[in-house]
């Protein structure tokens, strides 16, 4: 299995959790120190887990890790794409390249690890591309407009690429979180335009516990169900964890 993202906030969660259930990981991240907190976070499961340093959003950095990675796995059975960016601004605002850094994360980023890893995804037999979207690409999403863009954008990847290697035994899910008490979510905050509308905001969160943020470890537990033999026969579709944000 490998994770992007897993230096910290769902990635890590995301990790940690498999390496739980007793699988054979690989972490990735941009962040080399937090990619080292996580294998201090392991324990006694770290002999299980190994760390990549990756830039999802450049070609080679990303055919680099993947190379490394097939090669103290073996083979590949569960990708998991949960690496992302968030900035948050007035579209009227908001500089180009800004815009295209996100875009160029969030789903470029996606399809490049996606696309790295296909080939020994489809090998076994069983393989299952899990990518993470966002509540924000289904409801309107202030200030995001170009994270929503991408996340939506992730969303559809997710669907195209469930049905084109749908009889190849390929799975493709998407989880849809709303906010998470992760740096993600700390950065949308601390980052709001001045003067932001926080009415508009606060339809980001879920209906549970008084619209508190939900926690990496409720998407973990979800992309841990789905990347194995319990999720099956769920392929091409979204899983909502969401505290009901989307009702």
């Amino acid at each position: 299995m490998l994770v992007t993202g897993a230096g910290s906030g769902i990635g890590r969660g995301v990790a940690l959790r498999l390496l739980d259930e007793g699988a054979h990981l690989v972490a990735a991240d941009i962040n080399e120190p937090g990619l080292a907190g996580t294998v201090e976070k392991a324990g006694d499961a770290a002999d299980r887990l190994s760390t990549v340093v990756v830039n999802i959003a450049d070609i080679e950095s990303v055919r680099a890790a993947a190379d490394a990675a097939l090669r103290d796995l073996g083979g590949l059975d569960v990708l998991v794409n949960c690496a992302g960016i968030l900035k948050p601004a007035r579209t009227h605002e908001m500089p180009l390249d800004e815009w295209n850094r996100v875009i160029t994360v969030n789903l470029t980023g996606t399809f490049l690890m996606t696309q790295a890893l296909l080939p020994p995804l489809l090998e076994s037999g069983r393989g299952v591309v899990i990518n993470l979207s966002s509540t924000s690409a289904f409801q309107a999403a202030p200030y995001l407009a170009a994270y929503a863009a991408s996340k939506g954008g992730v969303a559809s990847f997710t669907h195209a690429i469930g049905l084109e290697y749908a009889k190849q035994g390929l799975r493709a899910v998407n989880i849809v979180p709303a906010g998470i008490t992760s740096g993600i979510t700390t950065e949308s905050i601390t980052e709001q335009p001045e003067d932001a509308d926080w009415t508009l905001f606060a339809r980001l969160t879920g209906w549970l516990n008084g619209g508190a943020l939900g926690n990496p470890e409720d998407i973990a537990g979800v992309v841990a169900m789905v990347g194995s033999d319990d999720g099956r026969y769920i392929t091409g579709t979204e899983i909502r964890v969401d505290g009901g944000a989307l009702m």
